[in-house]
């Protein structure tokens, strides 16, 4: 579904990754792990045409990724949860909702989605004339994240979900988590959290200072000597 291949990109004169390739394909759940610094966030930031990759090849379905604009990546089908979760705050839950839907191609299918995400997230539903910015933690995650399908996306990103949260709520995220799994769909998931994420992923690669250094099957990389002495404290 989603194909990178030898992607460069950076800030300016610093370059934050460097050749890095990966794949995954549709129904997956594939996560990238690695320290504060590696590059996890410029990664999903070239994905979804944030910011330009510098050299390399990124294709969705077989459809160029690179030299699209941000709105026309979102059409393609790949939607960004943004890390720190970039909601509106003096919006309410459910204009933070429409506001995943003002595509013109997706204003049609606005109730059916909102009815989607607010099943999905029944909290969402009660909370749906609040102010977004006085939201918990965790109900904050929930409303990125159903702002996010309201573009009924084939892929999500999901640029670490659990930052900044209390870890009772960062266990609610990860359950949030499973639940999308469940429904379906896609998921490339950056993730600090590593013990929890390689928990609900099928695969993960590692990113240090740019590049990829592993790569493997989720059970693999929990019994990996190298990650449990490296990420897990072990």
């Amino acid at each position: 579904m989603l194909t990178l291949r030898n992607v460069n990109a950076g800030y300016g004169d610093f370059q934050a990754l460097f050749d890095v390739s990966l794949d995954v394909n549709a129904g997956e759940a594939v996560a990238v792990i690695g320290p504060n610094g590696a590059g996890k966030s410029t990664l999903m930031r070239v994905i979804s045409g944030m910011i330009p990759a510098t050299a390399g090849h990124i294709e969705m379905e077989g459809r160029s990724v690179l030299d699209a604009p941000a709105h026309d990546i979102v059409g393609m089908g790949i939607a960004h949860v943004p890390e720190n979760r970039r909601l509106f705050p003096r919006m309410t839950v459910e204009d933070n909702l429409r506001m995943g839907c003002f595509m013109p191609q997706f204003r049609a299918r606005y109730e059916e989605r909102k009815d989607f995400v607010y099943e999905l997230f029944p909290r969402m539903l009660e909370r749906r004339n609040q102010m977004a910015g006085t939201l918990s933690g965790g109900e904050q995650q929930m409303c990125a994240i159903g702002r996010a399908l309201m573009s009924d996306p084939k892929i999500l990103l999901m640029d670490e979900p659990s930052a900044g949260l209390a870890p009772v709520i960062v266990q609610q995220v990860f359950d949030l988590i499973e639940r999308i799994r469940a429904e379906g769909l896609t998921v490339l998931i950056v993730e600090q959290n590593v013990k929890q994420v390689l928990r609900i992923v099928d695969r993960a690669y590692v990113l240090e200072s740019g590049t990829l250094r592993l790569e493997g099957t989720a059970d693999e990389l929990l019994q990996s000597a190298e990650i449990q002495k490296a990420f897990m404290g072990m």
